[in-house]
C-alpha cells in the first residue's frame, strides 16, 4: 500500500511537469508564435525577453529556450537553491525560499532592470510558479530586504494564509502586485503560470507581478491586527502600510489601468491537473477514488483531522466509497507555529493523522509537496499506517509531544518514514493520499 501511495502521488507530479506544460500551451510555427490560442508574429517584435522566478522556472525556461531557440533576445529568472537545469540563453540565478535572502535580491534587481528596458517592440515572456515571490525580493524605497526577511518570518509563523502573506508583500515590492507589468509597459507581456494558490487566484501566485492587485494598504493593516503581530512587524513597514494608507505613497496596481492592455495571463498547470492524473492511476491500481478537493485550507491538525474521519467511515460503513478506496485532496494548509522542532504541514499533517488512526486496519497515509521539500526541510512529506504509533512506543517517541513540539521531522526521521524525493522542478502544492483496504 505504501508502494502504491508513492506511485499514486507520482503519478500526480508527472502531469504537471513544466516542460510539458509549457509546450503544450505555446507551439512556434515559422515565425508565428501560438500560445494558447492566440498568434504572435515574432517578426514584429525587434528584441525577446524571457523573465520570471519559481521553483519550476528553470525548467519551464528550458522548454520556452526549446521552442524560440536563438529568437531569444536575453533572459533572467531566480530559481531555489539546487532548483537547475542546463539553459543557453536565459541566465540563473538561485535565491533563498520560503524567506528571500541577499541573492534573490540580486536576482530580483537584475530581473527589473532588464524589464526597465523593454519597449512597444519587445516580447516578454514572463515564467511564474509557485516559490517566485520569496525569490523576486526587491523593497520599496525605506524597507530593506532584512525588514522584509522579517515580516515574512513573523507571517509564516502566525498562521497566516498565503493570500495573507501575499497581500503583504505585494504591498512592500516594486515588482509584486503588477509592478513587473508596470515596468515593461508598453511592450507585449505574456506569463505563463503554474499555479501553486488554492483557486489560481492570478493575483496571489507568486504575488501577482503581472496582474492587477485585488488588496489595499489597509488590507495589509488588517492583517496585522487580525494576528496580533504588529509588535513584531519591523518599523519601516508599518510606516509605510501607514505611509500607504494616508495616501501619501502609490498604491499597488489596480483593475482597469492602461498597462495591462497587451498583457496576457495564462495558467498552464495547478493541483487539480496534478490530482486528476492522480485519480486515474489510483483507479487503475483497483481504488474506488474519491478526490475531496484542491482548495483544502485551514489549520493541518484539523484537516487531518477530518480526512481520518472520512476514513474511518469508509473503513466501518463502506461510505461514502466502498474499499478499496482512496482518497486525495490538495491545496494548502497552514501550521501556526508553537514549538521549537523541525517540520512542514505535510509532515504535521501525516503525524496528526497518525495519531488519530487508532483502531483503524489497513490504512496507508501519504503527504507531501509537489515541489520536493515541505517547510524548512529536506523532505517531500512524510508516510504513516496503522502501525506507526506502535513502531513509535518500541523506540519510546512520543507522538503527541513531537506534535505540539512542531517537531514532525525529527519523528518520521527515527522511523525512517520520511518521504524524500529532492528538487522536483515544479511546485502546485501539496497532494494527501489516504488509502483504505
Amino acid at each position: 500500500m505504501r508502494e502504491k501511495a508513492i506511485e499514486i502521488f507520482q503519478a500526480g507530479l508527472q502531469a504537471v511537469a513544466p516542460g510539458a506544460a509549457i509546450k503544450s500551451f505555446c507551439q512556434l510555427d515559422g515565425e508565428i508564435l501560438q500560445v494558447d490560442g492566440q498568434s504572435y508574429d515574432l517578426s514584429l517584435f525587434k528584441n525577446i525577453y524571457v523573465l520570471g522566478a519559481g521553483k519550476a522556472g528553470a525548467s519551464m525556461a528550458q522548454a520556452i529556450e526549446d521552442i524560440l531557440g536563438g529568437r531569444i533576445s536575453k533572459g533572467i529568472i531566480t530559481v531555489k537553491y539546487g532548483h537547475l537545469e542546463k539553459l543557453h540563453k536565459i541566465k540563473t540565478h538561485e535565491g533563498g525560499h520560503p524567506v528571500p535572502d541577499e541573492n534573490g535580491y540580486r536576482g530580483a534587481q537584475a530581473i527589473f532592470r532588464l524589464a526597465s528596458k523593454a519597449d512597444k517592440d519587445t516580447l516578454v515572456i514572463c515564467l511564474i510558479s509557485g516559490g517566485g515571490s520569496a525569490l523576486m525580493p526587491l523593497p520599496v524605497d525605506g524597507v530593506t530586504l532584512v525588514d522584509k526577511q522579517q515580516t515574512t518570518k513573523v507571517l509564516l509563523t502566525c498562521g497566516a494564509t498565503i493570500h495573507e502573506i501575499n497581500a503583504v508583500r505585494k504591498h512592500l515590492s516594486l515588482i509584486k502586485g503588477g509592478g513587473l507589468a508596470r515596468a515593461v509597459h508598453p511592450a507585449t507581456l505574456i506569463t505563463l503560470i503554474l499555479s501553486d494558490v488554492v483557486g489560481d487566484d492570478l493575483d496571489s501566485i507568486a504575488s501577482g507581478p503581472c496582474v492587477c492587485d485585488s488588496k489595499t494598504f489597509a488590507d495589509c493593516k488588517a492583517i496585522f491586527k487580525k494576528y496580533s503581530i504588529e509588535d513584531e512587524i519591523p518599523a519601516n513597514v508599518l510606516q509605510h502600510i501607514d505611509l500607504g494608507l494616508a495616501g501619501k505613497v502609490a498604491e499597488t496596481t489596480k483593475a482597469g489601468q492602461s498597462i495591462f492592455d497587451a498583457t496576457r495571463n495564462i495558467i498552464v498547470g495547478g493541483n487539480f491537473k496534478a490530482l486528476l492524473k492522480a485519480k486515474e492511476k489510483a483507479d487503475e491500481l483497483g481504488y474506488n477514488t474519491l478526490l475531496l478537493s484542491s482548495m483544502i485550507e485551514g489549520e493541518t491538525r484539523d484537516v487531518a483531522a477530518n480526512h481520518i474521519a472520512i476514513a474511518r467511515e469508509i473503513q466501518l460503513h463502506g461510505y461514502p466509497v466502498k474499499k478499496p478506496a482512496c482518497l486525495l485532496s490538495g491545496g494548502e494548509t497552514t501550521v501556526t507555529i508553537k514549538g521549537t522542532g523541525k517540520g512542514g504541514r505535510n509532515q504535521e499533517f501525516v503525524l496528526a493523522a497518525a495519531l488519530k488512526m487508532t483502531g483503524l486496519e489497513n490504512i496507508v497515509v501519504l503527504s507531501a509537496g509537489t515541489d520536493g521539500s515541505d517547510g524548512p526541510t529536506d523532505a517531500a512529506g512524510a508516510i504513516a499506517d496503522q502501525r506507526t504509533l506502535q513502531r513509535a512506543a518500541v523506540k519510546k517517541l512520543d507522538p503527541q509531544k513531537y506534535l505540539e513540539n512542531n517537531d514532525s521531522y525529527h519523528f518520521f526521521e527515527k522511523l525512517d518514514d520520511l518521504y524524500k524525493t529532492g528538487p522536483t522542478n515544479t511546485n502546485v502544492m501539496d497532494l494527501r493520499i489516504i488509502l483504505i483496504t
